[in-house]
């Protein structure tokens, strides 16, 4: 074993495995503000209720951004489509491009106050109302402001510890 890995109880070990195929989209949640600019890739984020617009994003309290995401209060939730999954791995820290050299690349609008990916299926900006601490990770309630959606394209999810991508299909008939 690694001595950077952590033990985990027989519980911790089944309960990641069962997580794993869980299937959900790939994200990059981005800030900008007083307290720096940086984005991690994140998978845990849900809606919550349209009335306010609001999302929970999970963050790992050890990430050294947590911190950042919390004190800028601004956040945007960038949902990746299926050609993003190189921008999903330098997000998620795979690569050894730093933070800074990352929102260099033309693939961010600058005309918000917190970083946009130009080309997402969804951006949605909002501001953090608040903050729980859950385990390992914080809970961030966002309140989405702002929302734009684009239409066409594939869809970035991870799936049994690896990207796929996935088309939108015809509906059903029942």
């Amino acid at each position: 074993m690694n001595t950077n890995e952590v033990q985990q109880s027989p519980s911790q070990a089944e309960f990641r495995e069962a997580m794993a195929h869980l299937p959900t989209a790939v994200n990059i949640l981005t800030t900008d503000g007083p307290n720096g600019r940086c984005g991690i890739t994140v998978s845990a984020v849900c809606s919550v209720t349209d009335d306010p617009p609001t999302v929970l994003v999970c963050v790992n309290r050890k990430s050294a951004m947590h911190d950042v995401f919390r004190a800028n209060g601004r956040v945007c939730v960038n949902v990746l489509g299926g050609d993003q999954q190189e921008l999903a791995m330098h997000f998620a820290g795979a690569t050894k491009i730093s933070m800074a050299e990352r929102f260099t690349w033309d693939v961010w609008d600058r005309t918000k106050d917190v970083p946009v990916l130009k080309n997402a299926l969804v951006t949605a900006v909002g501001t953090i109302k608040h903050a729980v601490p859950m385990g390992s990770h914080t809970v961030l309630f966002v309140n989405i402001d702002q929302i734009n959606t684009r239409s066409g394209g594939q869809s970035l999810v991870y799936f049994n510890r690896s990207f796929h991508r996935l088309d939108s299909a015809p509906p059903v008939p029942c």
